[in-house]
């Protein structure tokens, strides 16, 4: 399938600095900033700076540095956050939703990272 990237979803807008956001970490390919609609204590969107649509593509188109870059922060970003089991956290849940199924609200690759409670079953069945 191939992916077309729509250049004026909020979190492109986000990295060209036109929507202020509340940054937790900025590295060379990467931004963590504040859910504006925290699900959980601890809530924080990690998204690559190019213009990636899903996981899959990211996975597929990214390079080598931007796939590195973007899974370290991550790692950071829960470090900082005091989520990590076994560290000042007890756990936390990292979610990417991808197109209509996977209930996609942004067409810009972004992994939600949730701790700070009890988080519940990932998914019911239906």
């Amino acid at each position: 399938m191939p992916y077309t990237y729509d250049n004026h979803n909020i979190f492109a807008k986000i990295l060209r600095g036109e929507i202020p956001n509340n940054t937790v970490l900025e590295t060379t390919h990467s931004l963590a900033f504040h859910d504006i609609n925290p699900q959980a204590p601890v809530h924080v969107l990690v998204i690559p700076k190019g213009p990636y649509v899903t996981y899959d593509h990211f996975a597929q188109a990214a390079s080598d540095a931007e796939i590195l870059d973007f899974t370290r922060a991550i790692g950071e970003v829960c470090r900082v956050t005091d989520v990590q089991p076994g560290e000042a956290g007890n756990g936390f849940r990292a979610i990417s939703n991808a197109g209509t199924d996977g209930v996609q609200d942004v067409p810009h690759l972004h992994v939600h990272i949730m701790g700070g409670r009890h988080m519940g079953r990932m998914v019911t069945q239906q």
